[in-house]
């Protein structure tokens, strides 16, 4: 049995938010957790000084084979640093690269996948690429996207949005909780306590409630305006923490680009109620 959990999900579906949460409930801070210090608790393992362990060129200079040599080494060093479960954060879909796994079972416990309505996404996502929507529809679209590849972050593929679902979600398991992020927000106490009762407790009231209202959007915005956040990439156009709602999809795509959004990715939309 692994010890690392995967808190799994294309970009921009929510999961600075479940880090939050994590961070809140389990150390249990007199005070909200500082958004600046989401590394304390849940660790990424696209960081390129994981790597440089194995390879000490500049990360830039590392080709897809490379970092896919040293993925699998890099994710049992991770296994390595707490004693029980390690939370890690991953945008890679679950899948083979050069014949490795982007996700190594072998020391996989389980995983928390988010998933959020691909329209909302891209809007989000142009802002945090620093891109037209059009450019970020398309990207979407394309089964061989990725990010990384520079000094300070080694090769992601995501995929587009329909391959990564699919194959995050496509097999049950009592080892995968998938959480739809439009019910995170719906129903805050209810996705958030069930998430708990996934990692195996089952979550104390006032100790649930403290935590959701200490990693709420508002406190996490409130903590981005004074601070700045250090996980936002420089070449953003918008706060990390923007809106945080959904269906502004419908006010601000153009019809062909919720078209096409709802062409390229119809099957899974409608799997998880989108269409």
């Amino acid at each position: 049995m692994g010890k690392l959990i995967w808190l799994a999900s294309y970009p921009k579906s929510g999961s600075t938010w479940l880090r939050a949460f994590l961070h809140n409930y389990i150390l249990q801070p007199g005070e909200p957790y500082a958004i600046n210090r989401l590394m304390d608790l849940t660790v990424g393992e696209s960081g390129a000084t994981r790597y440089r362990k194995y390879d000490s060129r500049p990360a830039s200079h590392y080709s897809i084979a490379d970092v896919q040599r040293m993925r699998p080494l890099v994710h049992r060093d991770l296994a390595r640093t707490q004693p029980n479960h390690v939370f890690v954060k991953t945008h890679n879909a679950s899948l083979l690269v050069d014949g490795v796994p982007l996700i190594t079972p072998a020391v996989t416990a389980g995983a928390i996948y988010l998933v959020r309505d691909p329209r909302d996404i891209a809007i989000s996502f142009s802002r945090h690429l620093g891109r037209s929507v059009d450019e970020t529809i398309a990207f979407m679209a394309d089964p061989a996207a990725a990010t990384g590849g520079t000094d300070t972050k080694v090769y992601e593929r995501l995929s587009s949005w329909s391959v990564h679902v699919h194959y995050w979600t496509r097999n049950a398991s009592p080892l995968l909780h998938v959480v739809r992020f439009e019910d995170m927000l719906a129903a805050t106490r209810e996705v958030f306590a069930a998430i708990i009762r996934f990692l195996g407790e089952e979550p104390p009231e006032e100790r649930l409630a403290r935590a959701i209202r200490f990693s709420s959007f508002d406190e996490l915005r409130r903590q981005e305006q004074r601070a700045g956040f250090i996980e936002q990439p420089p070449e953003s156009t918008a706060p990390f923490f923007r809106i945080g709602q959904t269906g502004q999809w419908r006010e601000t795509l153009t019809q062909e680009q919720r078209l096409r959004l709802e062409r390229d990715h119809a099957e899974i939309m409608r799997r998880f109620g989108y269409l």
